[in-house]
């Protein structure tokens, strides 16, 4: 017999009487911020939902949306800041404010919501990445020391005795390295929507693409900088970056500072079919970001046939096997390493045909039943010590 599917393993959660599933998350899918975190947690949670449990995400406000929402047959919560959500939600689950809960899905997304100290109920914790240098980007100083202690020596004391569950064999690396227990941290690889195909036609100069919020983490300005040196040695280089967030006058000023506007283009948000069409048209596709839980944009673009060059950062070690279906570099050689794989067509074909099959072994129904199976074991772990 192969794995069960969804479907199966929701109705062997509903047998127990675990039906009702609450999400804490920082975000949701439909905040102007989501990225990548928020795109996994709508897929494992639509396909939960349609496999007959009642799934409640909670999470915290987001501009020009409801506080209550129902999106792909689970319902949103939004209240609080993004402060504030934590210590709201502890409140609104002691109370019962969104109803009973079953079991329990935590994303830790910087900072944790520390449900092992209040639920005994069946949960997991969701951690796409370690924080690490990230922290004093994201909060002034005394603030990311604070932040990279409870990272680091507070939360794995409290964590390491349940499931947790990363995107990749690196992280989970990342997290025995702080002091979780091996048998207590799974690897479940992220997938990839399958509007992302190859298609269409090449770009005839090349291209290169880079997608991302622009937050300080991704380090657009930077990549500015590489970009700028590769185009020295590709002359018809073009790069464009999609995607919006506070960082655009950095960058915006990057760009004028190498004279670059005519061959850089900030496209700001795109639809997804404008993105695929991009991604097919590119010839590489690029990052310079500080740290990622996976980098989701990487392989939608894999599966687009179109390999990366990326920084070497852990995150990219899920989404790019280094020297297979891209090349990873550390920041100073980002650029020269962008223009040798530009400059090296052999290269460049074996590198996109190796990304595209890869990709297509990437599926968010195989990502979302390995959480689900990591919940369900939970949920029955549970259950067994209550009948011994």
């Amino acid at each position: 017999m192969g794995e069960p599917t969804i479907d199966e393993l929701a109705a062997s959660m509903i047998d127990v009487g675990v039906r009702r599933v609450h999400v804490l998350a920082w975000r949701d899918l439909d905040d102007p911020d989501a990225g990548g975190s928020e795109e996994h947690a709508d897929q494992f949670m639509r396909r939960a939902a349609a496999g007959g449990l009642q799934v409640t995400q909670r999470t915290s406000a987001a501009v020009g949306q409801p506080a209550t929402a129902t999106r792909h047959g689970y319902q949103v919560v939004r209240r609080g800041s993004r402060y504030t959500v934590f210590p709201r939600t502890f409140a609104s689950e002691m109370v019962g404010r969104m109803g009973r809960f079953d079991a329990m899905v935590e994303v830790w997304n910087g900072v944790p919501w520390l449900t092992p100290v209040w639920t005994r109920k069946p949960r997991i914790t969701f951690l796409h990445h370690v924080h690490g240098p990230m922290w004093d980007q994201l909060l002034p100083g005394p603030f990311a020391a604070l932040g990279r202690t409870m990272e680091t020596r507070m939360a794995p004391k409290l964590y390491r005795h349940g499931l947790t569950v990363t995107p990749s064999e690196a992280t989970r690396q990342e997290l025995l390295g702080l002091g979780f227990h091996a048998g207590r941290v799974i690897a479940v690889n992220n997938g990839v929507d399958e509007v992302f195909t190859p298609g269409g036609h090449r770009c005839p100069e090349p291209l290169v693409v880079s997608v991302g919020r622009l937050a300080p983490v991704k380090r657009h300005a930077e990549l500015v900088d590489a970009a700028a040196i590769a185009r020295a040695r590709v002359p018809g280089l073009r790069l464009v970056i999609v995607g919006d967030g506070p960082m655009e006058p950095a960058v915006r000023e990057r760009i004028a500072a190498h004279g670059a506007e005519g061959w850089v283009t900030l496209a700001g948000y795109l639809p997804r079919e404008q993105l695929v069409a991009l991604y097919q048209r590119a010839w590489l596709v690029t990052s310079a970001s500080l740290a990622e839980g996976w980098g989701l944009t990487l392989t939608e673009a894999a599966a687009c046939g179109t390999p990366a060059v990326a920084t070497d950062v852990t995150g990219h070690h899920s989404s790019v096997i280094d020297g297979v279906t891209g090349v990873l570099a550390p920041l100073d050689r980002l650029g020269d390493t962008i223009a040798d794989v530009l400059l090296d067509d052999e290269r460049r074909t074996a590198l996109a045909t190796a990304a595209l099959t890869r990709a297509q072994t990437l599926t968010w129904e195989s990502s979302a039943r390995g959480v689900l199976a990591a919940l369900h074991g939970q949920v029955m772990a549970k259950r067994a010590a209550r009948t011994r």
